[in-house]
């Protein structure tokens, strides 16, 4: 009796088994209920399993404006799309930037993401980083393809100490020479100058010898303003030779206003204000009034960035539409040498600071929204627009849009926060149609190759962080007084001392020691 009992269970088990495999095998078939997939699941072949989408990543960043308006979403919109994120900006007004960025510091209340304004804020920001309230970034690089390219002699320029805590906004590094009135050159048999001599010769006769053709007397070779880093000083300065801020002499560094080729620069620009060849009050011009002596057809020299060409051609135009104008550079000093200045590769560097970024995970997260930014879908985006509306891409190169108004506020405050440059994120390079453009991009390849390095730029000096920005006031005043002419040079030799007196010996001796480690 017990055996059948027990053959019945065994039977019915055996059943019930059956049973159950043959409902494993309708789960197998066309009619069972799919598995949900996203668009990244590798093949369905693999055997894998799908993985759900990851959640976007959020996070904050905060960066200067420099257009007037709050670009709307339009961008912001597409870059989420594109990189899984979601984000917040915060833009505020380059003006009053610092302002609230120290603001923000001392309250601890920075964001994930800070970008600074410019080089100056960096070196200001350096001993924040010594303290430790900003993530070292350096060993996660190699994690990171895209971010793995930016230029390594680029990233040394803004390491504190040996260590890496930036991502940079790269810039061509020597983009500096003349825009001139062709026109104006033609008419008086001038070619472009290849000398300083011959860039004096060209101010003199647009002067003096009525290029206009107006019989009045009402033009001058050279508008300058009140800047002697993007005007006209700084450039001119390097073709003499002078130093990119520090240069080696004697064994040792020292500032570039103790060379005496900054003496030489100096007394050139001095006897183009005394021959009124340039607009003599040119310290106290604002870019703006400068831009509109060339615009308007009074001047005929602008020294700076050969970029601007475009928009001063454009307006220059408007007023004088027979003019002509034209670029060069590699200007011959004099002492025979064809030299120019360089920046360090880059115009702004972003940050990741500790009290927003809780640890390694969230760090890298961010991290990736950067490495995915360094490829040529997004930093077009962000550079550029969107495609047949801000931008039209012609001959292999971005043609922006007749729009530039449209442009401006929906995709300038982007555009200024794309890290690295063409050569590394592989965004567009632009199509330029004025003669005077193309030339110039050829001369900025040109002068790299010649360019002159501060060899201070990856040191650094807990004095200049504190005092530089104020002491430098004193040779800038020193620099107009003297071309001005109401100091001699025993009078700006008394201001490089008073310099050295009040913190800038232990800057030179700061320097010197990072610079021998």
């Amino acid at each position: 009796m017990r055996k059948k009992q027990a053959f019945s269970l065994l039977s019915i088990l055996l059943a019930l088994s059956l049973v159950l495999s043959a409902c494993g095998g309708k789960n197998n078939n066309s009619n069972a209920t799919p598995t949900p997939t996203s668009t990244t699941d590798t093949d369905s072949n693999s055997g894998s399993t799908p993985e759900q989408p990851a959640e976007p990543t959020e996070f904050t960043i905060m960066l200067p404006l420099n257009v007037a308006e709050t670009p709307p979403d339009t961008i912001k919109t597409e870059v989420e799309k594109l990189t899984n994120t979601k984000l917040t900006y915060q833009f505020f007004p380059a003006d009053s930037y610092e302002e609230k960025l120290n603001a923000s510091f001392a309250t601890s209340s920075l964001p994930e993401v800070v970008y600074l304004k410019n080089q100056s804020t960096f070196l200001q920001m350096k001993e924040a980083i010594r303290e430790g309230q900003f993530w070292e970034i350096g060993p996660y690089l190699e994690e990171f393809p895209n971010l793995n390219k930016l230029k390594p002699e680029i990233l040394n320029n803004t390491k504190v100490d040996g260590k890496l805590y930036s991502l940079y906004i790269g810039r061509p590094l020597a983009r500096q020479g003349i825009i001139y009135r062709k026109d104006w050159a033609d008419k008086l048999g001038l070619e472009a100058p290849k000398t300083v001599d011959d860039l004096y010769v060209m101010a003199e006769k647009f002067t003096k010898e009525d290029p206009d053709g107006n019989n009045v007397d009402d033009t001058i070779g050279l508008a300058d303003r009140n800047d002697l880093i993007y005007g006209a000083f700084k450039t001119i300065a390097s073709w003499f030779n002078v130093p990119t801020n520090w240069g080696e002499k004697d064994g040792q560094l020292l500032p570039e206003f103790m060379f005496d080729e900054y003496f030489a620069a100096m007394d050139y620009m001095k006897k183009f204000r005394d021959n009124g060849l340039m607009n003599v009050d040119f310290a106290g011009t604002s870019k703006t009034d400068q831009v509109a002596l060339f615009t308007s057809g009074k001047a005929g020299i602008y020294i700076g960035a050969m970029q601007d060409v475009n928009t001063l051609d454009k307006d220059l135009v408007k007023n004088v539409p027979s003019a002509v104008t034209s670029v060069h550079a590699l200007i011959e000093g004099p002492n025979g040498n064809v030299t120019t200045w360089a920046i360090p590769g880059y115009n702004n560097v972003v940050l990741f600071p500790k009290t927003a970024i809780k640890d390694e995970a969230q760090l890298k997260s961010i991290l990736a929204f950067f490495d995915k930014m360094m490829t040529p879908e997004v930093a077009n985006l962000m550079f550029w627009g969107i495609e047949n509306v801000h931008y039209t891409v012609e001959d292999g190169k971005a043609k922006a849009s007749d729009d530039k108004e449209l442009t401006e506020r929906e995709v300038k405050g982007y555009k200024d926060s794309v890290i690295g440059e063409a050569e590394t994120n592989g965004m567009l390079e632009p199509f330029h149609d004025l003669e005077a453009r193309i030339l110039a991009e050829q001369l900025i390849v040109e002068n790299e190759k010649i360019a002159i390095h501060d060899p201070t730029a990856s040191l650094d000096s807990v004095t200049f962080a504190e005092k530089g920005t104020q002491l430098q006031e004193l040779i800038t005043d020193a620099t107009y007084k003297y071309m001005y002419g109401t100091i001699d040079r025993a009078g700006f030799e008394a201001a490089v001392e008073d310099w050295k007196s009040r913190g800038g010996q232990q800057i030179i001796e700061e320097f010197n020691a990072a610079y021998k480690q």
